[in-house]
């Protein structure tokens, strides 16, 4: 499969699937865990896949960890669909990962935003700019959590030559709605806060989410998207509500089941990936666990 500038942005405004990072008894990565669940997404029709998301516990491995996984990624993808592969950590561990992850043959760069305490608005502009340099030819697309950095800094990311998209994971539609003013018509926006943050994004011009459920059921992700990139509200909202409690087991405990809940399904239909490193919640509860069996249930993927 060709990728070109060109066909990467359409991707964008599809489904960017993050991928879970895999870990055996020993608490070591296990990426050949991954294959089944980039095989369904694949066929499933999602557009792009993430390594070394959020939802790929990036902050709890080590560089070398991530290195392996964008390189185990690549090697699972194969090619048939682009690859979007996560930067980020100290500038000097984030430049290193933009070299490994370009040899491994991603086809693009998603750079997490910086969590330093002591963060500049002008601080992350030279941060960005030095990965895009390390990445050279490579797209770059922008996550950005939250809006505190400004508007005029996104917008000065936004000029920075290899910036192709951002991944918008704010609850404040608004504030997204002037950033997509102010920037480059040729910059993608993607909905950050997956299916269910999806629709008032959309409404305010982004295109495109992101998703941990793809990990699961990607044919229900792949369903949204359709309605949504046909402009039918009704029944991407119709969808997205059968999903609301598995989203919202994934944001109890200040988020910190997140990725516990995507692990623990995939666990429940038989594709183990291991458990969640603290600081996540690890194991489900009961009452967790028996809501997760309810929804999992209704949505036939377990008897």
């Amino acid at each position: 499969m060709t990728i070109t500038p060109d066909s990467f942005r359409r991707a964008l405004t599809g489904i960017s699937g993050i991928l879970v990072t895999p870990f055996d008894g020993n608490d070591q990565i296990a990426p050949q865990r991954l294959a089944p669940i980039v095989n369904r997404a694949v066929d499933a029709g999602v557009h792009i896949l993430v390594a070394n998301g959020n939802t790929g516990e990036f902050y709890g491995l080590t560089t070398a960890e991530a290195e392996a996984m964008v390189n185990a990624a690549a090697e699972l993808v194969a090619g048939r669909v682009p690859l979007l592969a996560g930067i980020g950590r100290s500038i000097g561990d984030a430049v290193a990962l933009t070299r490994a992850s370009r040899k491994a043959g991603a086809t693009a760069l998603m750079v997490h935003q910086p969590p330093d305490p002591f963060v500049s608005p002008r601080g992350v502009v030279a941060y960005v700019e030095r990965i895009a340099e390390a990445g050279q030819d490579l797209p770059v697309m922008l996550y950005l959590r939250n809006d505190g950095i400004g508007l005029d800094a996104i917008e000065a990311l936004c000029r920075i030559p290899q910036v192709a998209g951002v991944k918008w994971a704010a609850p404040t539609p608004l504030r997204l709605a002037e950033a997509i003013r102010r920037a480059d018509p040729a910059i993608v926006w993607v909905g950050g806060l997956a299916e269910t943050w999806a629709p008032p994004l959309y409404a305010v011009g982004a295109r495109g989410f992101t998703s941990g459920l793809i990990n699961v059921w990607p044919e229900r992700s792949v369903a949204i998207h359709a309605a949504l990139d046909a402009g039918d509200y009704t029944t991407a909202m119709q969808l997205i509500g059968e999903i609301r409690m598995f989203e919202e087991l994934r944001s109890e405990e200040g988020n910190g089941t997140n990725v516990t809940v995507v692990k623990a399904a995939l666990a429940k239909l038989g594709q183990d990936c291991g458990h969640v490193r603290p600081p996540g919640a690890w194991p489900l509860t009961d009452r967790q666990s028996g809501l997760l069996d309810a929804a999992l249930g209704e949505w036939g993927l377990i008897g």
